[in-house]
C-alpha cells in the first residue's frame, strides 16, 4: 500500500479536487521549483497552458484561479474561502500576480486569468488533467519548464518524476507490516493476523505516524467535515456560477428540525440526504472542504458517518471517547477501501467517469459503515463490492461544467446506496460471487470503454442535453 489515509482524505477548498486542489498544488510546487532552482530574480513572466479536461471545464470548476492563487504560494489545505475572495478580487483590479509571496519570496508579475493558453481538445498522453508551467526570462529565454497532471483527488503527478516516485513509493511499502494493493491480500492479512481491516489500516500508518498522531489527525479531518456541513447550513441564496441553483440544505434543515425532534430512525435517509447536500452546496461554492477521496463527491463519506455515529446501535449512549472512537475505525476502513481504487484504477472523473469519484465514495462509505455496524471483514468487502457493483459506468456530465447539476443530489443518492449496500452485506455471511477486486477492475475497464463525452469534459449527456438558465 503506497497511499496513505491522509492522502485520500485531506483538508481543501471546492468545488473540485481534481480541478481546482490538484491544480494549485501543481502551482505552488513549481513556485517552489522556481525557488530551489535560484530562478526567481531572473523570472520575468509565464506561460501556463492547460490542456484537456482542466481546459475544457475549467472555468467553472475554478482551475484557473486556483492555479492562480497557487502561483502566489497559497496551499489547499491551509487557504480559507475568504482570503480566495480578497485575493482573487485584488488580482483582477491590480492585474498583478505576487509571485511566490506566500514563501517569504515576492515577485509581481503582469500576469491575469486571461493570459492562460487553454487546449480543451488536447490530451496529454499521461492524462486528460495536464497544466504545463514556463518560466521566461526578461529575453524570452526559459528558465525552467515544467508539466503537471492532476490525476484525482487532489493527487499531482510531476512529468517525468513517475520513476522516481514509483521507486520512493516501493520503499515506503517495504517498511509497512501489512502491504496490500488489493482486496485479496488485505483479506489474506486480516486472516492471517486476525487484525480487522481497521487495525491493518492503522499498523500501516503507524510505519510514518505515531498512533496518537494519527488518531487526532482522523477526529480533526471528521471536525472539517462536520464545520463544512454546519456553515452550509448558515447560507442562503443561489451557489455561483450561473446556473442560480439555490441552496437548499438550510430550508431542510429548518424542517427536519421541526418534524423529527427526538432523532426518529425513521427519518434517517432525510437526514443524510441532508448532510450530503449540505457539504456538496458548500464545496459548489468553494467552500473549505475535505476531499473524500474527491471534491465532487465530498458529500458521501460525512452523510454515511453521520448514520453510523447517530443510528448504529447504542450511537446514542455514546461518550466523545466512544465516538472518536467509532470515527477513528469509520475513516481507516474507508481509507484502505480507498486504497485499492487508488491502486488498481481511479478515482478520477476525467479519467473513468463519475463511477470513480461518486462510486469509490460510496464503496468507502459502505465499508466503513459495516465496520462500525459490527461487520466481519469478509462483510465489509462485501459491502464495498456492492456499492461499487451498482454505480458502475457512472458518466461525469456536469452542467455548464459546474459541480453542482447532477453532483450535489447524486452525492445524497450515493450515500444512500452505501447505507443499503452495508446493510445487504450484513444480512449474508461475506460469501458473495463478485469480488471487490473483481468490481474495481470493471470500473476500470469500464472507464476506458467510456466516450470522452461523459468523463468530465462537458461536451456529453446532461450538460449538453439541458439547456443553461
Amino acid at each position: 500500500m503506497a497511499v496513505s489515509v491522509f492522502d485520500l482524505f485531506s483538508v481543501g477548498i471546492g468545488p473540485s479536487s481534481s480541478h481546482t486542489v490538484g491544480p494549485m498544488r501543481a502551482a505552488h510546487a513549481f513556485v517552489a521549483q522556481v525557488i530551489r532552482e535560484g530562478q526567481l530574480e531572473a523570472l520575468t513572466s509565464l506561460r501556463i497552458d492547460v490542456y484537456g479536461s482542466l481546459a475544457a471545464t475549467g472555468r467553472g470548476h475554478g482551475t484557473f484561479t486556483a492555479i492562480m492563487l497557487g502561483l502566489e504560494g497559497y496551499e489547499p489545505e491551509n487557504i480559507l474561502p475568504a482570503q480566495v475572495d480578497e485575493r482573487l478580487a485584488q488580482m483582477e483590479q491590480s492585474g498583478v500576480l505576487r509571485f511566490a509571496s506566500q514563501m517569504d519570496a515576492r515577485k509581481d508579475l503582469n500576469y491575469t486569468v486571461n493570459d492562460m493558453i487553454q487546449h480543451p481538445l488536447t490530451v496529454l498522453p499521461r492524462h486528460t488533467n495536464g497544466v504545463k508551467f514556463i518560466a521566461l526570462d526578461a529575453a524570452g529565454e526559459e528558465l525552467l519548464n515544467e508539466t503537471f497532471f492532476s490525476v484525482g483527488g487532489g493527487f499531482i503527478v510531476r512529468e517525468g518524476a513517475e520513476e522516481r516516485l514509483e521507486k520512493n513509493l516501493e520503499e515506503k511499502v517495504k517498511q509497512q507490516p501489512y502491504p496490500f494493493t488489493t482486496a485479496a491480500r488485505l483479506l489474506e492479512h486480516s486472516k492471517n493476523s486476525g487484525k480487522s481491516i481497521a487495525e491493518i489500516m492503522m499498523a500501516n500508518e503507524e510505519t510514518y505516524r505515531t498512533r496518537e498522531e494519527i488518531r487526532s489527525g482522523l477526529v480533526h479531518i471528521y471536525k472539517v467535515m462536520e464545520e463544512c456541513k454546519d456553515a452550509s447550513l448558515e447560507r442562503t441564496g443561489v451557489l455561483p456560477g450561473g446556473l442560480k441553483v439555490r441552496r437548499r440544505a438550510p430550508e431542510w434543515h429548518e424542517r427536519l428540525r421541526k418534524e423529527d425532534k427526538d432523532r426518529d430512525p425513521v427519518f434517517w435517509q432525510e437526514w443524510i440526504n441532508l448532510v450530503a447536500l449540505a457539504v456538496n452546496e458548500e464545496n459548489a461554492s468553494g467552500g473549505r472542504v475535505v476531499t473524500a477521496p474527491t471534491n465532487g463527491a465530498a458529500g458521501i463519506i460525512p452523510a454515511v458517518l453521520f448514520y453510523a455515529t447517530h443510528y448504529a446501535p447504542g450511537a446514542k449512549y455514546w461518550n466523545e471517547e466512544e465516538k472518536d472512537d467509532a470515527v477513528v475505525r469509520f475513516l481507516l476502513t474507508a481509507g484502505a477501501v480507498g486504497v485499492l481504487y487508488k491502486e488498481q484504477a481511479s478515482i478520477s472523473g476525467a479519467e473513468v467517469g463519475c463511477q470513480g469519484e461518486v462510486g469509490s465514495a460510496s464503496s468507502m462509505a459502505a465499508g466503513g459503515l459495516a465496520e462500525i455496524l459490527g461487520g466481519t471483514t469478509a462483510q465489509v468487502e462485501n459491502a464495498a463490492e456492492i456499492a461499487m457493483e451498482h454505480n458502475l459506468g457512472l458518466t461525469c456530465d456536469p452542467i455548464g461544467g459546474l459541480v453542482q447539476i447532477p453532483c450535489i443530489e447524486r452525492n445524497a443518492i450515493a450515500a444512500s446506496k452505501a447505507v443499503n449496500a452495508a446493510k445487504m452485506a450484513l444480512m449474508g455471511d461475506g460469501e458473495h460471487h463478485v469480488t471487490l477486486d473483481e468490481v474495481i477492475i470493471t470500473m476500470r475497464e469500464t472507464g476506458k470503454d467510456m466516450s470522452d463525452k461523459y468523463k468530465e469534459t462537458a461536451m456529453g449527456g446532461l450538460a449538453v442535453n439541458v439547456v443553461e438558465c
